[in-house]
């Protein structure tokens, strides 16, 4: 190991060194303990990096065969360290300075290579793309859950008919499965989102030498096909300085959360006391310490407290990038912070899977509150513009006189009687209505409005059944992307580490 006194690897201090100096503590304790913090992160990615780096040099004819070998026994040897284990000294600035000064204990020579045509950050950068595209197929896998979850619950209630709110009042009636719904498909725009952005993450900065290219003769495509990546960055500089990618999977973990947040809210709101319509299962709860009578929907409101949470990364993230370019803010700073948030929104998306398949919904509620607030009032207007030969606009006017007129008699009440309607029409139109016989009797059962939204994308059964076969599509089609890539990146991966082995059994030490 270098010796803290002497600056450390990577410092360019000590003997010979730009600096003369060691790191002051202050400095250690501030920056270098940082981004130490994120070794558990890039850990297994620096060393596939290392290894791709090498064979890239060794392939080119720039490090010679025996010390290209050897290097690669060294590094596979480091890569069967776990990472609790392996000892960092903070004085020696970051993980890549740590990884360098355990080569260079062991072989200060051979060591020397690692550097050859490659900056401190390249590794760093290409670890955290590798860790950033796993999380982003682990999170597509849990909002897809959520989805299914969310289908699951919608198949089942197809026939339930529940209340409509906007702005929390009672709108109109319609079914549970076509609320339910309502909040799988922003879920399925935002696993389309994921595999965008996995794209635009998953092209490799490896190989850029200086920001403005090497001179060295390393096969870039070569060092992003060995490690999995579609394709090498076209721009040396902006490989390594893009502001835009870590703002980009913050904000998707953000649209993922906000998506869930939404219904997370509708929900705490349904299992309050004054609504009643659902029921957490008891381990999705927490119990008040003080007041015992108290279930509390706890994970619905964690999910909402994490969509916050995730605000502030996004604003942080964007933060971080509102620098100069070619400046360490945006590297430093997202190199650990986004793959957390990817961590933290893939933990919330899996309790929201969860949470939806033990909610248990009071249908019997459910149907008395859909007739209830004379949600039946856009269909009475529609029924007496189709069948009564007025404009709609009147027909509304008309109609809401009709309500206000019946709560004025009646606070409790829930219809309107053709009588007080004949009054409102005589008032707005100047003559009673004489609609059809049977015309309003039809729209006293909200399951009869529920019945008539048979149109694409409506609350009827056919439609509702129609977008569930759409939303397993959807679903399957997505689960077999991520499948596919998972397999080629397990692929590629596998492939380097045997050809790493292979070209490490004919080190000197090995023969």
């Amino acid at each position: 190991m270098a010796d803290p006194a002497k600056g450390g690897a990577g410092r360019g201090q000590g003997e010979g060194g730009r600096l003369k100096e060691p790191p002051a503590p202050e400095l250690v304790a501030a920056a270098f303990r940082t981004e130490l913090a994120d070794a558990p992160i890039l850990h297994r990615g620096l060393g596939q990096a290392d290894l791709a780096h090498v064979i890239a040099l060794a392939e080119a004819g720039i490090v010679p065969a025996d010390d290209a070998a050897k290097l690669l026994a060294m590094l596979l040897d480091l890569g069967r360290v776990p990472v609790e284990e392996f000892p960092l000294d903070e004085a020696l600035e970051d993980v890549y300075s740590n990884r360098e000064a355990w080569l260079r204990a062991r072989d200060e020579r051979v060591a020397g290579w690692m550097g050859a045509g490659r900056p401190r950050r390249e590794p760093a950068t290409i670890a955290y793309r590798i860790a950033v595209r796993e999380r982003l197929l682990d999170l597509g896998d849990v909002v897809s859950d959520c989805v299914a979850a969310l289908v699951e619950q919608a198949e089942r209630h197809v026939s339930t008919v529940a209340p409509d709110y906007t702005y929390l009042q009672p709108a109109t009636p319609t079914s549970l499965a076509h609320y339910l719904l309502a909040f799988a498909y922003p879920l399925l725009r935002d696993l389309d989102r994921i595999e965008a952005c996995f794209g635009r993450t998953n092209q490799c900065p490896g190989g850029i030498g200086n920001i403005n290219g090497t001179r060295l003769p390393v096969d870039r495509a070569r060092i992003a096909a060995l490690l999995g990546f579609e394709a090498p960055i076209a721009n040396t500089r902006d490989a390594m300085w893009q502001v835009d990618q870590p703002i980009e999977v913050v904000s998707q973990a953000a649209v993922v959360l906000l998506d869930l947040d939404r219904l997370a809210e509708d929900l705490q709101i349904w299992n309050t006391a004054e609504f009643d319509l659902v029921e957490l299962a008891d381990r999705h709860a927490r119990i008040s310490m003080i007041m015992p009578q108290k279930k509390n929907p706890y994970s619905l409101a964690f999910v909402r407290g994490a969509a916050s949470q995730m605000l502030g990364r996004l604003v942080s993230a964007a933060a971080i990038g509102r620098s100069p370019s070619a400046q360490m803010d945006n590297r430093v700073f997202a190199i650990g912070e986004v793959p957390r948030a990817l961590d933290r929104a893939i933990d919330v998306a899996r309790l929201m899977a969860a949470v939806l398949r033990g909610l248990v919904f009071d249908t019997d509620r459910l149907r008395e509150r859909a007739g209830e607030g004379f949600t039946h009032a856009t269909d009475l207007a529609e029924t007496i513009m189709s069948e009564g030969g007025v404009a709609y606009r009147q027909a509304h006017r008309l109609v809401a006189l009709a309500v206000r007129r019946s709560l004025e008699r009646d606070p409790a009440a829930r219809d309107v009687s053709p009588e007080i309607l004949d009054e409102a029409a005589r008032e707005v139109l100047g003559r009673p209505l004489d609609l059809p016989a049977g015309a309003l009797a039809r729209l006293s059962d909200p399951a009869s409005v529920v019945a008539t939204r048979t149109g694409l994308g409506g609350a009827a059964e056919t439609p509702v059944r129609a977008m569930i076969v759409e939303c397993r599509a959807a679903i399957e089609r997505a689960a077999a992307w991520r499948r596919g890539t998972r397999e080629r990146l397990d692929a590629s991966l596998a492939a380097l580490d045997r050809l790493a082995r292979e070209l490490a059994s004919s080190a000197p030490t090995a023969r």
